[in-house]
């Protein structure tokens, strides 16, 4: 959408060695290996400065952005895509004067963006085992280079970089991403895109609303990277929606579940016990019901939280297994693991918030306060062929985070303020 329009961003790694790279039973030997990683990538997080922009310009003119629109313009350049909005919300300007009007809109808050979970980890991976990488986006070069300014070591991690106004044709044009392996000196076959294309194209919690697609079709970057002779990993960045990529190569979950050596890359050295450690994040408020399935169908009492006030969050971290401390304001702090998103298995039609607190206790606390410091992530959400293998695997979730919380590196923020004492709010290292 027009995070893929105005905020493009794509990143691109080469390896120059020959490693196999894996895939549905078939080895591809890389050379040289370029990852490229798209829009709002998965290395940015600019919805909500989009979505903020586009509702105060629109509404100068009176109208009202509609997130559906954005079928109508994924993939275009900013021109193609002003012209797009100009026509069809009929403004009184021209696309020149829809652009010099949003420009700077969007300049005076590229400070504010967000490197997304996963993403400042790839790149120093990446650079740190000396694979080159280019950066390749629909935007305009200058805007690209103002963004990478705003984080430490981005922009000198680029051997090249394309921009959309560089080019005679942006995504789903593979003339960008040819363009790309052109400055790396890297046949197009020995390339490895890394692309998140289809934006979240309504709020975080209405999932139910209908994206009007038969499937067929490509996503733009997708469709783009496949048609210049690339290996293509997608990284949707909406639920539910990986039947949209069924022409990637591998569709991952989110960056944080990307396992380079599958594309003969350096494997991370990272994971401990099972475990990724992660910059801690803090979320909480009084105990709810939630399905009644915990207890009930599973066995596995939660203590659920409300998702209300925390949608900022929970879009900006991929839904999954993580898990951390759970501070109880007349209770006391105790292990936990979670899961955040729409649990594939009971195709949950709204996100949910689901601790499971690895404790004994005699009775229920629904409208205690809850904190809770996430420290860790285990792994993605998953659908399971039965009731009894999702619930060995959660068992084995708990297993796995009662066992890592004891080590130094989590057990530390067990004495986190607000989580040893549940009514102290927002007071974190």
């Amino acid at each position: 959408m027009l995070e893929e329009a105005f905020l493009s961003k794509d990143i691109n790694f080469v390896r120059n060695s020959s490693p196999k790279g894996i895939k549905n039973g078939s080895s591809h030997a890389f050379e040289e290996v370029v990852v490229m990683c798209h829009p709002r990538f998965r290395c940015f997080m600019t919805d909500g400065i989009v979505g903020d922009v586009l509702k105060v310009l629109l509404g100068k003119y009176g109208k009202q952005w509609d997130t559906k629109m954005a079928l109508q313009i994924v993939g275009k350049t900013p021109i193609e895509a002003a012209t797009a909005i100009v026509e069809d919300y009929k403004l009184p300007c021209t696309t020149d004067e829809f652009m010099s009007e949003i420009t700077p809109m969007f300049s005076e808050r590229w400070c504010n963006i967000r490197a997304l979970p996963g993403a400042n980890r790839l790149i120093k991976h990446l650079k740190q085992h000396g694979v080159p990488m280019a950066l390749a986006s629909n935007s305009p070069r200058e805007s690209i280079e103002t963004k990478l300014s705003y984080h430490q070591g981005w922009k000198e991690s680029f051997s090249a970089i394309v921009g959309g106004d560089e080019v005679r044709m942006g995504k789903p044009s593979p003339e960008i991403f040819l363009e790309a392996a052109k400055l790396l000196n890297a046949e197009p076959s020995n390339c490895l895109v890394i692309e998140d294309s289809f934006k979240k194209l309504v709020d975080f919690q209405t999932p139910n609303v209908t994206i009007e697609t038969d499937g067929s079709s490509p996503r733009p970057g997708v469709g783009g990277a496949k048609a210049a002779g690339m290996e293509v990993v997608a990284v949707p960045s909406y639920p539910k929606q990986s039947h949209l990529y069924a022409s990637a190569d591998e569709v991952v979950n989110s960056l944080l579940d990307l396992r380079p050596e599958i594309w003969g890359l350096p494997p991370f050295q990272d994971w401990i016990n099972g475990t990724l450690p992660i910059e801690p994040w803090y979320i909480g408020g009084p105990v709810i019901k939630g399905y009644g399935r915990g207890s009930k169908v599973l066995g596995i009492p939660t203590a659920n939280l409300s998702t209300e006030g925390w949608s900022d969050i929970l879009s900006y971290h991929p839904s999954g297994v993580y898990f951390g401390w759970a501070g109880l304001s007349t209770r006391g702090v105790y292990k936990m693991v979670m899961s955040i998103g729409w649990n594939p298995y009971f195709n949950n039609t709204e996100n949910t918030i689901e601790p499971w607190l690895l404790h004994d206790f005699n009775e229920d606390f629904y409208g205690e306060e809850l904190r809770l410091a996430i420290v860790g992530y285990i792994r993605p959400e998953a659908n399971f062929s039965s009731l009894e293998s999702l619930i060995s695997k959660i068992h084995e979730d708990g297993k796995i985070s009662e066992e890592a919380l004891d080590l130094p590196l989590y057990a530390t923020y067990k004495d986190v303020p607000s989580v040893k004492n549940p009514l102290q709010l927002n007071e974190h290292p």
